[in-house]
């Protein structure tokens, strides 16, 4: 991953794990020096990669309360 799209994906996370971000999108497109509306196409794919993600991850296991553990395990072997 590209250092920009690493940074980009850093301060975009807060977006994707269901609390409240406390900056809104218009601050942040400001940070990363793009457009408002690019904020918000770039966080909607985000979480409709997460959607298809867990969804995948859901026909590996032997139920459903062991998705958040795969995922975790997941990001924990391809991390930063």
């Amino acid at each position: 991953m590209r250092a920009g799209k690493l940074k980009d994906f850093g301060r975009l996370k807060v977006y994707l794990t269901g609390e409240k971000p406390a900056d809104p999108y218009k601050q942040v497109a400001e940070e990363l020096l793009i457009t408002e509306p690019a904020v918000t196409v770039t966080v909607h794919r985000m979480r409709r990669f997460g959607q298809l993600l867990r969804e995948e991850i859901g026909h590996t296991v032997a139920n459903p309360e062991e998705i958040d553990d795969e995922v975790r395990y997941l990001l924990e072997v391809i991390g930063p």
